[in-house]
C-alpha cells in the first residue's frame, strides 16, 4: 500500500509543478498593455530595462503607468508599447497603421539603439575579452584569435550603422516630411528614382551572420580557461547582442520599410498629379 500511495504522491508533485511552471511561463509572455504600472513591466520582464532607456526612460518612475510615463516623456504609448511586447513575446509582431505611425520617433530610437550598441554593448564585451587576455597564461593565442575575431565583427557593424546614420535615416526623414507636407519637394521625389528604399533594403547586408560565428568559436573550440565564468559571461552578452539584433533589424525590415515604401508611392503620385495640374 505505502509504494502504491509513494507513486500517487509523486504523480501528483509532478502535475502540480507542470502546472506551476506552465502558469510562471503564460505569465511571462502575457501581453502588455499601456495602462500597467511601468514597475510591473520591470517585474514582468527585467530584459526590459536597455528597451526603456533608448526612449529615453529611466528607473524611478515610482507607481505611476506606463501611459503616464510615456506623456512625461513626450512618447507615443501605442509605439512604445508595440516595441515593448515585440521585445517581451518572441512571437508577437507589431502593428501599425501608416497615418498614425510615428516615423521620427521609431528612427529615434533606432537611432539610440545604434548608440547603445557602440557606447555600451560592444565596449563591455571587448573590455571582457582584454580582462581573460590579462589574467590568461595557457592558450593565449586562443584568445587573441577571439579578440581579432570580434573587432572585424565590431568594425563591420560600425560600418553598417554609419550607414544607417548618414544615408538611410536621413532619406526616410525627408521621405516622411515631405508625405506629411502640403507642398512636396519635386527635386527630392525625382532623385527617389535613382535611390529608393527598395535600394536599402536589397543592400541590407546580415550583420548576425559573424556573431553566429563569433558564437562558435566559444561554445566549438575554445579549450577551457581558469576564468571560465568570464567566458561564459562572453557567450551570454553575445546571445543577447543576436537576440537584440533581430529585433532591431524586424523593426527595420518588417515595419520602417514597408512604411516608406507606401510613402514613396503616395508621394509619386501626388507628384504626377501635381505636374499635370
Amino acid at each position: 500500500m505505502a509504494p502504491a500511495f509513494f507513486i500517487y504522491q509523486q504523480l501528483f508533485k509532478y502535475i502540480l509543478d507542470y502546472f506551476t511552471f506552465a502558469k510562471l511561463k503564460l505569465n511571462m509572455y502575457m501581453r502588455l498593455h499601456k495602462n500597467m504600472k511601468m514597475a510591473d513591466l520591470v517585474h514582468k520582464n527585467y530584459l526590459l530595462v536597455p528597451v526603456m532607456n533608448r526612449f529615453g526612460i529611466h528607473l524611478g518612475f515610482g507607481d505611476k503607468s506606463v501611459k503616464e510615463v510615456c506623456k512625461e516623456h513626450d512618447i507615443d504609448s501605442g509605439f512604445f508599447m508595440e516595441i515593448i511586447n515585440s521585445f517581451h513575446e518572441p512571437k508577437y509582431y507589431p502593428q501599425f497603421d501608416l497615418e498614425t505611425f510615428p516615423l521620427p520617433l521609431a528612427i529615434r530610437y533606432l537611432s539610440n539603439t545604434h548608440k547603445s550598441y557602440l557606447e555600451q554593448r560592444l565596449p563591455e564585451i571587448e573590455a571582457t575579452i582584454g580582462e581573460i587576455l590579462e589574467t590568461c597564461q595557457i592558450n593565449k593565442e586562443n584568445i587573441l584569435l577571439l579578440r581579432n575575431f570580434f573587432l572585424e565583427y565590431k568594425s563591420e557593424l560600425s560600418t553598417h550603422i554609419d550607414r544607417e546614420e548618414n544615408v538611410v535615416y536621413p532619406y526616410v526623414t525627408k521621405v516622411f516630411e515631405n508625405y506629411k507636407s502640403e507642398v512636396i519637394d519635386i527635386e527630392f521625389i525625382q532623385n527617389m528614382i535613382s535611390y529608393s528604399i527598395v535600394d536599402y533594403s536589397n543592400e541590407h547586408d546580415n550583420v548576425e551572420e559573424k556573431l553566429y560565428d563569433l558564437k562558435n568559436i566559444i561554445i566549438k573550440y575554445l579549450p577551457p580557461l581558469k576564468r571560465q565564468v568570464l567566458l561564459n559571461k562572453i557567450l551570454f552578452e553575445l546571445f543577447r547582442l543576436e537576440t537584440d539584433l533581430n529585433d532591431h533589424t524586424m523593426l527595420e525590415e518588417k515595419v520602417m520599410i514597408p512604411m516608406v515604401l507606401l510613402m514613396e508611392e503616395k508621394l509619386k503620385i501626388r507628384a504626377k498629379m501635381d505636374s499635370k495640374g
